[in-house]
């Protein structure tokens, strides 16, 4: 992994049932389970930096999956450096394969997506 930006999807594993509080976004109930949220790091430090952040405990709570990350454990990232944003055709495909659910509005409020974050 390197500073270069790109695009990224963070395998979380989430050890009991729970309710979590998005921000101001709403509630969610998840499941014990997997997760996968899709993201872009085309900002400084690229994909090296934000997977970074993902994984450190003790942060500023910025975006829906830093509320999220307070009571999952991150497991791994898939990533790539392309220079295209693939973070929309990423959650687009996971969207689509069998088994794998989805929590609307999750981690996409500034695009069209039905949501960036997946469960199995």
């Amino acid at each position: 992994m390197h500073s270069e930006p790109g695009t990224y999807a963070l395998i979380l594993y989430n050890p009991k049932k729970n309710q979590v509080q998005i921000g101001r976004w709403q509630t969610i109930e998840i499941k014990r389970g997997y997760y996968i949220y899709v993201g872009s790091a085309f900002g400084p430090g690229g994909v090296k930096a934000r997977v970074s952040r993902h994984f450190k405990s003790d942060k500023a709570e910025r975006w829906h999956i830093d509320y999220l990350r307070e009571v999952t454990r991150p497991k791994c990232a898939w990533y790539s450096h392309d220079k295209k944003r693939l973070e929309h055709e990423w959650a687009d495909v996971l969207s689509h394969l069998p088994d794998i659910s989805s929590i609307a509005g999750f981690g996409c409020s500034d695009c069209s997506c039905k949501s960036h974050l997946f469960y199995n």
